[in-house]
């Protein structure tokens, strides 16, 4: 096992700030340099059980950028690999800094996380390869000499595009009658990769996406381009047989012969990156579009080239900056791994020693080894960084990250252009977002690929933004989505509470009236969604963000509601209606775990009733059905009024349901506990999205009811 020898750090521990800007002249150099092994066969990471390959497909390389602003002098390493460790990429940045003026803190080497690379570490069923591991580091640090000795005056651009056709979600939510069991023999998969295949298992997809393709273009003074780093979030195309850069190599060289030039006596040779964004959940394939639609058909060859035709759109508009400086901060943290309890360690000790010396074979072998590894090891150390080129910013994460950390710290940062890149500095794994461990599935499994602990994601985030502010000394931005038109006809009818349910996190979900009535999300929820009407929701092309309901829900105690309220809300179902009694129950007024007197629970009907359509049930009554079939996977809205005389509810501005009380002494008005996404008793919770939910202490009109509607 290993000792301590560090003890428990601070979330700062370890940042290292560079000292106060001064003008100089930026100057940068560029060079790749062939990283292909001579030896083959060679092991081979990404997946399950261990694979060599013997055949070369495309080289792979590593590509380096070196900058110098007469103060700092850095070091960005892009490297055709599926991921490096970061005891490896300690090494390897020792042994360049021996061979340059650029200390170990000042470099950044990530992976672009082809899987189809020579293995540099052990993961999984794969052990890293033996003969490649002294090759590559060797290459690492020639790639970053040979960059220092082209250094020239330089500029710096920075552009941004959207390629939302060419990256997709290809984590979704399984529905919950059909949870699948781990590696250990439990019914915890609730979300898993590629499940979106089949619509008739899954309820939607479990995050956003970023479909930025982000570019810093570096040119010299009188124009010529030197470098180009990219940015995009998509795991890895595959495909071909051999060793292979996958699309982030052709990518590379595309860029290279559509601006570059060979070198010469007096330039050097035009070097184009591909960094891999946030892409843990990430694929190429839109599981809400069919197989056969043309987004999913794509070969590499055109998918690559579609990627470089945003480019060089891109390109073609960029300003720069004559004056840049440099900052560059690296946090080193210490997280703990969630190792195995004392049973499922013997569990996994007896599996391993029935198989002895070789590599694991069977999905429970791989998983039983990497118990034992766990506990172990116990802990590791990471490392965070932060680079500010002018006003452009790098921040980075050692794992395989979610498109929705990779939004949260572009969002945040405190610089107008900010790029992400993972698996930078290390291998440590996925790190999904708490509430998605809570989903389940490949991505959370303990193992050296997701071993971290649950908090690990919140940890890295916040020390990236940290790290952001050291180097720019500004405060990280606050997310608010922007108000546009709804919003504020919203407020104008002052609702008692108004949640937007734009959260990127749990627990509290913030609202927008004058009372401050925070809700609470119960595990069980996924955040940052898309939601319904963005243009008339929010501005200038932003993005209207909503909550996906998975088993948990929003809680709210209002104690200002008395019998007579209404209720706004939009909704999109993802459950089969034909699934179960009721597709889902999507807001209850009542006591936690019970039904009660006076209680309001309105969801959306399945076999018990009429499948897709809207039910109302007062107590534990009968269910009031309403008139109108709704689609799956649509918004829609809803307004349910309670008043004197019965309630009503309107789907989409029309009437659709009424309902007499059954028993006039029954009231609601001592029920001060509100759910979204469930009904109060927990029962056929809702699976879908809910968003802008506004709670009224009175009755609205007609002509408010279509305001709401629009």
């Amino acid at each position: 096992m290993l000792h301590r020898s560090f003890p428990v750090a601070p979330l700062l521990l370890g940042l290292l700030v560079s000292p106060p800007a001064v003008l100089a002249e930026l100057k940068a150099g560029a060079a790749i340099v062939d990283v292909t092994p001579v030896q083959l066969p060679v092991f081979v990471n990404g997946n399950m059980r261990s694979k060599s390959i013997d055949v070369i497909s495309t080289r792979v390389n590593a590509r380096a950028i070196v900058l110098d602003d007469g103060q700092e002098r850095l070091a960005i390493v892009v490297v055709d690999s599926c991921m490096m460790s970061r005891p490896f990429l300690d090494e390897a940045k020792l042994l360049a800094s021996q061979r340059t003026k650029i200390k170990p803190d000042r470099m950044m080497i990530s992976a672009t996380h082809t899987h189809s690379a020579p293995a540099s570490m052990g993961c999984l069923g794969t052990d890293a390869d033996p003969t490649y591991v002294p090759y590559l580091r060797e290459k690492l640090a020639e790639a970053i000499a040979a960059a220092e000795a082209n250094l020239e005056p330089a500029r710096v651009g920075w552009a941004v595009e959207n390629a939302a056709a060419f990256t997709a979600l290809r984590r979704w939510i399984i529905r919950p009658d059909r949870i699948r069991n781990d590696p250990f023999g439990n019914p915890t998969v609730r979300a898993t990769m590629h499940a979106g295949s089949n619509w008739d298992n899954v309820t939607g997809e479990s995050g956003p996406e970023d479909p930025d393709l982000s570019l810093i273009s570096i040119q010299s003074t009188d124009g010529r381009p030197i470098a180009v780093l990219a940015n995009f979030s998509m795991h890895y195309f595959s495909g071909e047989k051999g060793l292979s850069a996958d699309y982030f190599g052709r990518f590379c060289t595309g860029l290279e012969e559509r601006l570059g030039q060979a070198a010469d006596d007096k330039h050097q040779r035009f070097v184009g990156l591909m960094s891999h964004g946030c892409s843990g959940d990430i694929w190429r394939r839109d599981y809400k579009k069919p197989g056969d639609h043309p987004e999913n058909n794509y070969t590499i060859k055109s998918y690559t080239q579609g990627l470089l035709k945003i480019a060089t759109r891109a390109y073609e508009n960029i300003d720069y900056d004559d004056d840049a400086d440099l900052a560059m901060a690296e946090q080193r943290m210490q997280l703990d791994y969630r190792v195995p309890d004392a049973h499922r360690l013997e569990w996994a000790k007896r599996i391993v020693e029935g198989y002895g010396d070789r590599l694991p074979e069977t999905q429970t072998e791989v998983y039983a080894r990497e118990q034992v590894i766990l506990h172990e090891r116990q802990y590791t150390e990471i490392v965070v960084q932060a680079i500010r080129i002018g006003d452009i910013g790098i921040a980075t994460t050692p794992n395989e990250t979610y498109a929705l950390t990779g939004l949260k710290l572009k969002l945040q940062s405190p610089l107008p252009n900010t790029m992400v890149i993972e698996l930078a500095n290390g291998g440590d794994g996925y790190i999904p977002p708490p509430e998605q461990h809570h989903l389940g599935g490949y991505n959370t499994w303990p193992a050296r690929s997701a071993g971290l602990e649950i908090q690990a994601e919140p940890r890295i985030t916040e020390a990236a933004l940290a790290s952001l502010e050291s180097i720019t000394r500004k405060s990280r931005r606050e997310f608010r989505q922007s108000r546009g038109e709804a919003v504020d006809a919203i407020l104008t009818l002052k609702p008692i509470a108004y949640w937007r349910m734009d959260e990127h996190s749990l627990p509290v979900a913030k609202d927008n009236s004058v009372l401050n009535l925070d809700a609470i999300y119960e595990p069980g929820v996924a955040f940052f969604l898309d939601g319904p009407q963005s243009d008339i929701f929010c501005r200038d092309g932003e993005t209207n963000r909503a909550a996906h309901f998975a088993g948990g829900r929003m809680r709210a105690r209002l104690p200002q509601i008395g019998e007579e309220y209404s209720v706004s809300l939009w909704f999109w179902n993802g459950m089969p209606v034909e699934a179960r009694g009721t597709a889902g129950w999507m807001f209850s007024r009542g006591r936690h775990q019970g039904l009660g007197r006076g209680s309001d629970h309105i969801g959306l009907g399945g076999t018990e009733t009429d499948p897709g359509k809207l039910v109302y049930q007062e107590a534990n009554g009968k269910p009031s059905v309403g008139r109108t079939a709704i689609e799956r996977w649509t918004w829609n809205h809803l307004t349910f009024m309670r008043g004197r005389e019965g309630m009503v509810i309107f789907l989409n501005g029309e009437v659709d349901v009424t309902h007499k009380p059954r028993d006039p002494d029954q009231k609601g008005a001592n029920l001060t506990d509100f759910f979204f996404g469930g009904r109060s008793d927990n029962d056929s919770n809702w699976e879908g999205r809910l968003d802008e939910i506004a709670v009224f202490d009175r009755t609205l009109t007609p002509d408010e009811v279509n305001i709401l509607a629009k």
